[in-house]
């Protein structure tokens, strides 16, 4: 595919995109900006957080991950523990967050421990939205780069600077509003590239004599999908099943970005379908991502074409530069945008939203023009960000999201769950120093756990160990126990 080609389907993606935004943010206040005046139909929440949650490093690390031996399929290990923390989300979390009607979810840390609880989770939240969506644009970027860019002598900093302006664009006026109608159209885009280049590869391959796609699948070498044999190693199946568990409460339960649109839904039960119906299609989706993993490298195999040293790049390589033809190249691309938008345009509002709310401390006297330089102030800090880290990371962008994951949201989950199954109070001003040595403590045990545990890899289960390092610390700030629980009232109240 030419550099002009792709350019056009860029161009035109984004010009369907800010008309929609056009569409949807006539009249739109800081009440539509922040949640859509909370009438948001669930069926169109759960489609689009699909693409949010999914984002482009699913869509071209998933399918990278499965060529290594110690990976294949295994990362659906951690997709059955992500099912299992929606559940939990959807039955424990939600319910208090519609009970207390809030905006910002980290509002409850402020009602339940007080000003600094309030504050350092939500900057945990500003942290790691900030550097995870980085690396989603990250992985976009350096896509474009690579295939079209790089020809026209453009330079990198150039390609994320527009990257981020055409989702300011599109975002800055109607925000959650118009994110709620843009993620639909944008998961409509990957799912139908997902399935449409699954089965045009399919087409290209031969199989042997009898054997269908599924049974090629399953007897290739990288379909393996459930590891017991070393309970040392990151891959166990207890690991990553357990880390699901965390990393989904922590990266959508305890993240304001995926819950602002949950919030959004008229009601609870209507969020609570959202989230189950949600759950369930994310398990089927990426178990075709890992199949198509599969095949993507039984097709170069075949083919003879090489296998490129960042995994990363080998679903891009296919799809541009093989001779399946303009098809493949123009799905994975309509693909690849929707995935990588739909994340980055909700972290943006999300991290906008958290500025106002949390920081700026009332939405009500936030003006819209303030809300607005907000918006792009947050959207220079990811210009930012996504620039160093072109610098600095090496490994795979999934993996680099786990590890993330594992640092900047046990503190979130500590904070949560300990004012959720305790009734003690809190010293509120120590608790910055306990989110602080909970992450640093953690990284300490992982750096040493090889010589300490005599090999031991604690892989997805950092998640665990550094809320259980927040948890123990706020146990031991407590002042006692004679405060009565401020969220078990408002739960026994719900009938879900």
């Amino acid at each position: 595919m030419t550099p002009a080609l792709i350019l056009s389907i860029i161009g035109l993606y984004f010009l369907v995109l800010v008309v929609i935004s056009f569409a949807t943010g006539k009249g739109a206040n800081n009440e539509s900006f922040y949640l859509a005046n909370k009438k948001s139909p669930w069926y169109l929440v759960a489609f689009g957080m699909i693409g949010a949650s999914l984002s482009g490093i699913t869509f071209i690390s998933i399918p990278g991950w499965v060529g290594n031996e110690a990976k294949q399929f295994g990362y659906m290990q951690m997709v059955l523990g992500y099912l299992v923390g929606y559940l939990i989300i959807a039955y424990v979390l939600m319910p208090i967050y519609y009970k207390l009607n809030v905006t910002s979810i980290y509002t409850y840390l402020k009602n339940r421990f007080g000003y600094y609880a309030h504050k350092i989770g939500a900057f945990y939240f500003l942290l790691s939205r900030i550097i995870g969506a980085s690396i989603r644009l990250l992985l976009v970027a350096n896509v474009l780069q690579a295939f079209v860019f790089d020809d026209l002598g453009v330079p990198f900093e150039v390609t994320v600077l527009l990257s981020i302006l055409l989702i300011w664009i599109y975002t800055f006026k109607g925000g959650i509003k118009t994110i709620i109608w843009t993620d639909t159209l944008q998961t409509l885009f990957m799912l139908l590239s997902l399935g449409i280049t699954f089965w045009f590869v399919s087409k290209e391959l031969t199989f042997e004599e009898g054997q269908g796609v599924i049974g090629a699948i399953t007897d290739s070498q990288y379909s393996k999908l459930f590891f017991f044999d070393d309970i040392m190693e990151g891959n166990h199946f207890i690991k990553m099943f357990l880390g699901g568990i965390f990393i989904s409460v922590g990266m959508t339960g305890l993240d304001q970005d995926m819950m602002q649109k949950n919030l959004s839904c008229k009601s609870l039960k209507e969020a609570q379908k959202n989230m189950v119906s949600f759950a369930g299609l994310l398990v089927v989706i990426n178990l075709i991502f890992l199949a198509l993993g599969a095949l993507l490298y039984m097709y170069a195999n075949q083919k003879g074409i090489t296998v490129p040293e960042k995994a990363d790049l080998l679903f891009p390589t296919i799809a541009l530069e093989s001779q399946m033809g303009i098809g493949v190249g123009v799905l994975f691309l309509l693909g690849l945008i929707a995935a990588a938008y739909s994340s980055a345009d909700s972290a943006l509002t999300a991290l906008t939203t958290s500025v106002c709310v949390d920081f700026l401390e009332d939405k009500e006297k936030v003006s819209e023009i303030k809300r607005r330089r907000v918006h792009i102030i947050m959207s220079c800090v990811l210009f930012i960000t996504i620039i160093i880290l072109h610098h600095t990371l090496d490994e795979s962008a999934i993996w680099q999201l786990i590890v993330l994951a594992g640092y900047t949201y046990g503190p979130l989950i500590g904070l949560f769950f300990f004012g959720i199954l305790t009734k003690r109070k809190i010293n509120d001003s120590l608790v910055i120093m306990v989110c602080i040595l909970a992450p640093v403590l953690t990284w300490c045990l992982n750096y040493f756990s090889a010589d300490l545990f005599g090999g031991f890899k604690f892989g997805a289960t950092l998640i665990i160990v550094n809320s259980l390092f927040t948890f123990l610390g706020l146990y031991l700030i407590s002042l006692g126990s004679n405060q009565k629980i401020f969220v078990d009232e408002h739960i026994l109240d719900q009938k879900i």
